[in-house]
């Protein structure tokens, strides 16, 4: 269990007729005390601390929850907040739900000294948001609401402003609840159905409007408009397993509710179902959180697709909704083995998704030919700048030194950050780089910060820029940026007059760059990369690039739009001593390909070949088109030993394309290597597709690819 629900308060000073907590069936609320005493917190504090020792968890995130929390007020608030910090430590990812209605200045300067990241409820315009959000007395909320989100909009609380959270109903038109959350500048929304079963439906409405074309029409809006803050159902469908949701996804569910008496419940919103339905029976005094992970209820939400029903399991996108959340699959006669109350709903969002986002069907058609038009191709890059971006939300959820920078400058600044955060190896990173992108972004956007950034191997790395050698062990160092560049204790580093020890990175051509610094280039199973290259290996490689390119413009130019939309750049293979050439590529490092240094017809093949794996890893990323869990090998022409089924099918079309390649060459040589491979390339499109080895996404793209091989 990594995640905790600590409800420090049982009541609410709202009324909010659509509350799963006290309108729904189950009302344990009543038999709570109204707040959680210091004995609770204490032991739970310990409970939770044991718990992150003993399976070595890197991050434990708790939510401070209600009822409302902050109805303890302000001295009981930093009581609590100081308790668990003391107690779990570093690890500890503390945020706080909150209807903003009691949000003063103090509490926020009690977030800002225990690192409290503050999330409000917030349903849209005055109309939207008042229509449910209302006082006991019938009065609305929403002018309280944002007055509080004025205060966490100042410079000083920015880091403690963690997100919108909004009900949707469908009586509120969806790009204007959308346009009214975006105005509040959040850092991420969160967009939730409303707690419904089969026994008690989601509420109506009187028109064509449906949960999945109000979601469609806000994802629409959404990818129009850059997708400029995270929206959390929309992520984790796009990156089934990437970013985590308890709405979808197969992701085990290691969250545990502790309420104000301290008893465990499973997760709050099963209260929907019927009286008693979250208890456990257990209580922090006297049970670990290991034993009430062991509830049977909890446990089945931690296997995945084998805890669903028969219908879901047949479902072809039963790896992106995962069977919806779990409470909104309740039916009194079966219980919860149904699927989600919002099945056709989330289906709808999800065809709709795929027709309309870089994985719309004319993309994928358009990819599995081969080299791909232009606009095709156009729709990767924005995948792998998606999956940066949640990585990096995900790793600043304890707060790392950058974090809060980085989060600044994307508002202030957000080309720069753009710029970094779209650099190749952001997707490898850990919490420790934050720091290093923040300072390269604010160097960049010319912008004045100090962090702390750590010294690797010698090396001080800020990504996209180049590296700082510096003397002695490693160790965080504090860097002074400015628009001239940046200081490190006394040694002052302008990027237009560098002193020695800066190692620049260098550019092949523009929007490519050699990358031979960044420590986490090293993303290539069994292949070396090299060190730093003098300028004269630099200039060979220029030469090369260029005159590789000039070789596939000349025979088939119709692979250097993919060339162009996906390389950024090139990482530099060490020598073998065999002669061998070799190549690589990663999912996790899209825009970077790793190569030896070749003559340029043979580089200009090399290149194609990696870049189709850069497409179809793309993709991958975001249309599953096999079971990744399937142990199933496939044999492969090119390979002495069955290779897994993603290992095939990158195989098969980075074969595609090197064929395609060959086919346009001119001489006997050529011929007779197209030949070869395509023969290989049938042999292995046969095998893929025997044995239901893909998924109908899968089986699609390789239909598409064998009718492609049968027209040569």
């Amino acid at each position: 269990m990594s995640q905790y629900v600590l409800k420090i308060a049982s009541r609410c000073d709202l009324k909010c007729d659509y509350c799963y907590v006290y309108e729904a069936a189950d009302q344990g609320w009543r038999r709570q005390p109204p707040t959680m005493d210091q004995a609770v917190v204490t032991t739970i504090a310990g409970r939770i601390a044991e718990h992150a020792r003993r399976h070595d968890l890197p991050a434990v995130r708790v939510v401070l929850h209600g009822g409302e929390p902050l109805l303890v007020g302000p001295r009981r608030l930093a009581e609590i907040a100081g308790e668990l910090r003391a107690t779990v430590g570093p690890a500890l990812d503390l945020r706080m739900q909150t209807n903003g209605v009691l949000l003063t200045e103090e509490i926020c300067a009690i977030a800002r000294e225990h690192r409290i990241g503050i999330g409000v409820s917030l349903d849209g315009n005055l109309t939207a948001h008042d229509r449910h959000r209302r006082f006991a007395h019938g009065g609305g909320s929403h002018q309280h609401v944002l007055r509080a989100l004025e205060l966490l909009r100042a410079p000083e609380n920015r880091e403690i402003y963690a997100g919108l959270l909004c009900t949707i109903d469908l009586c509120n038109d969806p790009e204007q609840v959308y346009r009214a959350l975006l105005a509040e500048r959040p850092p991420r929304l969160d967009l939730l159905l409303p707690h419904a079963t089969w026994e008690t439906p989601p509420p109506a409405f009187d028109g064509a409007m449906s949960y999945g074309t109000w979601l469609s029409a806000v994802f629409r809006r959404w990818t129009a408009d850059g997708r400029t803050v995270p929206i959390r159902i929309f992520d984790a469908l796009l990156a089934p397993g990437v970013v985590g949701a308890e709405a979808v996804g197969l992701g085990p569910a290691d969250l545990v509710v502790i309420e104000t008496d301290g008893s465990y419940e499973q997760v709050d919103s099963l209260k929907v179902t019927f009286d008693g339905a979250a208890a456990t029976g257990l209580d922090v005094f006297g049970a670990t959180v290991d034993e009430v992970s062991a509830h049977p209820m909890i446990a089945i939400r931690q296997i995945g697709r084998d805890g669903l029903s028969a219908t879901c399991r047949a479902c072809p996108v039963v790896e992106r909704c995962g069977g919806g959340q779990f409470p909104h699959r309740y039916r009194a006669a079966t219980g919860f083995d149904n699927p989600s109350v919002y099945c056709a709903d989330l289906k709808e969002l999800i065809d709709d998704m795929d027709e309309r986002d870089g994985l719309a069907t004319w993309v994928r058609d358009e990819l599995a030919g081969g080299a791909g038009a232009t606009d095709a191709v156009a729709q990767l890059a924005p995948i792998h700048e998606a999956l940066a971006r949640a990585r990096v939300v995900t790793l600043g959820r304890t707060g790392p030194d950058g974090w809060a920078q980085l989060a600044a400058l994307d508002e202030s600044a957000p080309d720069a950050v753009r710029a970094v955060l779209t650099s190749p190896f952001v997707r490898r990173t850990d919490a420790s780089h934050l720091a290093n992108l923040a300072a390269a972004a604010a160097i960049r956007a010319g912008a004045a910060i100090t962090v702390g950034v750590p010294v690797r191997d010698g090396l001080l790395v800020l990504p996209t820029l180049g590296a700082l050698r510096l003397t002695g062990a490693d160790a965080v160092v504090p860097v002074r940026t400015s628009a001239a560049g940046f200081a490190v204790d006394h040694l002052t580093v302008r990027l237009d007059d560098p002193p020695p020890q800066w190692l620049p990175t260098r550019e092949l051509r523009p929007g490519i760059r050699l990358e031979d610094t960044d420590p986490l280039r090293d993303a290539y199973d069994e292949l070396t990369v090299a060190d730093r290259l003098d300028d004269r290996a630099v200039l060979a490689w220029r030469q090369r690039l260029d005159a590789a390119l000039d070789s596939l413009r000349a025979t088939a130019p119709q692979y250097l739009p993919g060339i162009t939309a996906t390389l950024r750049a090139i990482v530099p293979l060490a020598p073998d001593g065999t002669g061998t050439q070799r190549s690589g590529s990663a999912r996790t490092a899209f825009g970077a390909v790793a190569l030896t240094p070749e003559e340029p017809d043979a580089l200009a093949v090399l290149l194609v070949h990696e870049v189709q794996h850069l497409k179809l890893g793309a993709v991958l990323d975001v249309c599953p088109m096999f079971d990744p869990r399937d142990p199933r090998r496939v044999d492969v022409p090119w390979r002495t030993g069955p290779r897994p089924i993603e290992g095939a099918l990158q195989g098969t079309y980075a074969f595609l394309g090197v064929a395609d390649v060959w086919r346009r060459r001119p001489g006997p040589v050529a011929a007779a290597r197209f030949a070869a491979l395509r023969g290989e390339v049938t042999a292995a499109l046969g095998a893929l597709t025997t044995g239901e080895l893909l998924n109908p996404a899968g089986a699609r793209f390789a239909a598409r690819m064998r009718a492609i091989v049968d027209r040569w």
